[in-house]
Order: structure tokens, then sequence, then C-alpha cells
């Protein structure tokens, strides 16, 4: 019988709220995170506004001798995941090796230290090749993130990526779940994070025509993923994580439990680098599955009330989207 899996720690670092409550309380009151770009002169750009973490130290988290070696993911990274291992009531200073080694990180991102490596390109493209960092290359390998989180607390578990675009979170959730569920491992820290935020990486977005370019004046009003005028997605940095259990280990050390994963699928259209087929089939196929696996039957009226969380949730607007939930619903 397969293990159950639950959820007692979350962790949230967000334009519109930095910590889980101050993230959640800002969502409630429709308070928006988009402004406009603070981090360089957007002024040449299309879109010049973006979903940028505000009063967020930094040096909080990394040493300011560091900063210059990491990327702007791995602070944001860190802050999450420490809000979640203290709501979770885990403290990895007092645990044993053993221990340690019974907690495993998988971490979802896009675009990785993206931002990072940039700057170390205009460094060296503008004559200054000393101030390159010497950990230009870990640091702008996608895997050194989990490294980062498991070095600072100590997990001595499995330190791994997903890599998967808008869904990279949303998957190394799935796959932190599935390896609970199986046995490997006990619990896990997973989530996700990203920090696209540099003058290159959203010039190639807007190169894409997948950006909104119309509300430069007013930027509180950008993010419309369900609006009829809806014209693009907004570009955002933020990190959120969970601490996943064993039901039973959760159980036996008296933890707060906020729910349970009861089902995971994946899919892959096969159709096109960016854009979602429009007859929605293979969507809905996922959600699907992954209501098969919770053992939901499909007759009931519940069923077709489906939520899914993806990163940077632009997928959520789009046609193809909609209409994979009419399909699961005419199918319930």
């Amino acid at each position: 019988m397969a293990r159950r899996v639950v959820v007692t720690g979350i962790g949230a670092v967000s334009p519109n709220g930095v910590g889980r409550e101050n993230f959640w309380r800002a969502t409630r009151e429709g308070v928006s995170g988009i402004r406009r770009i603070s981090r360089f002169d957007p002024s040449t750009h299309a879109v010049q506004v973006a979903g940028e973490v505000v009063d967020f130290d930094e040096h909080s988290y990394v040493q300011p001798k560091d900063r210059p070696h990491v990327s702007r993911a791995v602070p944001l990274a860190l802050a999450a995941v420490q809000e979640a291992l203290a709501d979770a009531g885990l403290e990895p200073k007092s645990m044993t090796r053993e221990q340690l080694r019974g907690v495993g990180v998988i971490v979802g991102s896009g675009g990785g230290s993206q931002e990072f490596t940039e700057e170390q390109y205009r460094l060296y493209y503008t004559g200054h090749q000393k101030q390159c960092s010497v950990y230009t290359i870990p640091t702008g390998t996608i895997g050194t993130l989990a490294s980062e989180v498991s070095m600072r607390f100590g997990f001595r578990g499995m330190s791994h990526i997903v890599s998967t675009g808008c869904t990279s979170s949303t998957d190394a959730m799935g796959y932190a779940y599935r390896n609970i569920q199986a046995g490997v491992i006990d619990a896990m820290v997973t989530g996700g994070v990203d920090a696209p935020i540099a003058p290159l990486i959203l010039r190639g977005f807007i190169l894409m025509r997948i950006l909104t370019t119309s509300w430069n004046g007013e930027p509180q009003r950008a993010s419309r993923p369900f609006s009829r005028d809806r014209d693009g997605f907004v570009l955002g940095e933020g990190a959120w994580f969970f601490v996943l259990e064993e039901r039973e280990r959760a159980l036996a050390r008296g933890a707060h439990i906020y729910g349970e994963i009861a089902g995971y699928a994946s899919t892959c259209e096969a159709f096109h680098r960016v854009r979602l087929e429009e007859c929605g089939e293979e969507p809905a196929h996922t959600i699907l599955l992954a209501l098969e696996e919770a053992g939901q039957k499909l007759d009931r009226p519940s069923a077709g009330r489906v939520r899914l969380r993806w990163h940077r949730g632009h997928v959520a607007g789009h046609a193809g989207w909609r209409r994979a939930s009419h399909q699961e619903r005419r199918r319930a």
C-alpha cells in the first residue's frame, strides 16, 4: 500500500508579500505585487513592469562577501525554505547526521541562475573580466540551486533540480511526493524559485511576444490571466517551498498538517516550444490521471472543479487551458 504524503510547512517570498502570512493577506485583499522595474532602467524596453520582491534583505540569508558569487534566486529560496522549516517545527541544527540523511531537497526552477550568468557576460564584454565571479561555472549550473539549500541547512538526502519551464515547481513537488510515497525517503523540502528580472532575459521574453505591453502606466493592473482583454503575462520573481512528510511520521511528532497530496500526473503535448494546443486534450488528460490516482469518482459534481498551481501561472489564462477545464467537466 502506497504511503500517504502530507504538507507540514509552508514558506513564501512574493512580490506582494515577504513571508507566508504577508503573502496570503495581500492575496486575500487583492494587493498586486506588479510595479515598474527598479533593478535596472527599463525605459528602452516595450515592457517596463514586473513582479519584483521588495523590502527583502538578501544579506539576512547570504553573507555580503558571498552575494556576488550566487544568483538572486539563492537568497529568495533560502528565505522561503527557512520559513517552511520553522513552520513545520523542524530544526536542522538539532538533528543527528542520520536524521539529516532522511530529508531531501527537490527544487523547481524554470530559469535557474540566468540573471547571474547574464551579469557575468556583461562584466566580461564591458572589460571588467577581473570582476567576474570565480564561481561563474558552478553558480551558472542550475543544479547548484538545490545544493545551496542542502548546504545551508545540512540536509544529506537527495538534492535535485527539476526544470520543466513554468511547471517546474509543481513537478518538483510531484517528484518529492513520489519519493515519499514509494518509501525512498520520509521528508522532503520542495517548491520553486525564479529570479528572471534582468535586461536580456526581459528582452528575450519580449521577442516571443508573450508579455503584456499594455500596462506600463498601470502596473498593478497588468496581471489579469482571466480577463477578456488579457494580452500576455507578467514576469515575476519569488520563491515558495513546502515541507512534505510521510503521514505517520508527521502524526507521530505532532506536526500541524495543512493537507494531503493525493494525486499527481504529468504529460506532454509534444506540440510547440511555448504554445499550448487550443484543444486542451493533454491538460484535460493530466487532470483525469491525477484525479484517478487520488481515488476521485468522476461522476461526482465536484470532480469538474479542479485547481492546479502553476509556477508563475501564465498557462492558466491560455485559451487551451480553459478548453481543458471544459473538456474535463464534460467527461465528469
